[in-house]
């Protein structure tokens, strides 16, 4: 496909509207059939697109018009630093630097200092074809779009369950069995699956019951008597409520039984013969020599 410079007015155009490009201000047009003529053959292979906007701007210097074209039609991963094109151009550093901040000052030139992992700084030289249209990183790897955020249903803090009641003497086995109790409720019903938190939380009010002489048998079934047929929202919940709303008694008080008073077999005496009670056979109280008022 041919190309045609879009800058060059046809003759069908008046001259109001040749007038109206932006670089035709600074160009002269010689008479009709002199001049600039192209000819022009399409490129297959190693062609470069450059924007008119850059080899026709009216401010930049034509070094710098040059090393642009230069610098654009170079393949990622070459090196555009002062010294590699010094070393390419017969212009020499001064001029080939100043030309570089032409290009850095409209927008088709930056160079960004980064570290590398070693350590080291280096100048990273990024070519902007088009000032202006994009400002991304061309080293960054490309942004995957976003997923659509779908709006969270924010969840209401969860009420600490209330306090149950605790034995007055919580001994370790007492509390292990409390804890082994809870624990094996889920055979009774799948829904009553505690976590270690909260079976940690209740065991002290099961101790609290089998304190009060309730048989493990008589808790398991307050706790699990007439649970409501539909889902249970916290079982937790449930079981700290009855183990409070429920809470037996304690027994009453029963004043300890007098010790009981051993008596004896009779036994007789081996120095008088006569009878007395004792543990084991010997002699009775009068014929004991070991006595102070026998001696």
């Amino acid at each position: 496909m041919d190309t045609h410079d879009i800058s060059a007015p046809s003759r069908a155009q008046s001259r109001h509207a040749a007038d109206k490009h932006p670089n035709q201000r600074h160009q002269r047009h010689s008479a009709p059939g002199v001049g600039l003529t192209h000819d022009n053959a399409r490129h297959t292979a190693r062609f470069t697109v450059i924007g008119n906007h850059l080899a026709q701007h009216p401010e930049l210097s034509a070094l710098a018009i040059g090393l642009g074209v230069h610098i654009q039609s170079l393949p990622a991963g070459a090196l555009a630093d002062i010294k590699t094109l010094a070393a390419r151009f017969p212009e020499g550093r001064t001029r080939i630097a100043a030309a570089l901040r032409e290009l850095e000052t409209h927008g088709y030139l930056r160079r960004e200092r980064h570290r590398i992992p070693d350590g080291r700084i280096v100048t990273r030289t990024i070519s902007c074809n088009q000032p202006g249209s994009s400002r991304r990183d061309p080293h960054a790897p490309p942004k995957a779009p976003a997923p659509a955020a779908t709006p969270r249903r924010e969840r209401a803090p969860r009420k600490p369950l209330p306090a149950v009641p605790r034995p007055s003497h919580p001994a370790s086995a007492l509390i292990q069995q409390a804890t082994d109790l809870l624990t094996g409720l889920r055979r009774h019903d799948p829904r009553l699956l505690l976590s270690t938190c909260d079976t940690a939380h209740l065991a002290p009010g099961v101790a609290a019951w089998l304190e009060r002489d309730v048989t493990p048998t008589a808790v398991r079934h307050a706790l699990t008597a007439d649970l409501p047929p539909e889902g249970l929202r916290r079982p937790a919940a449930l079981l700290a409520h009855r183990l409070i709303a429920q809470l037996p008694p304690p027994p009453p008080f029963r004043a300890p039984a007098p010790p009981r008073t051993v008596q004896h077999p009779l036994q007789n005496c081996e120095g008088c013969d006569r009878a007395f009670r004792s543990p084991t056979p010997g002699h009775c109280h009068d014929c004991r020599t070991d006595l102070p008022e026998a001696a």
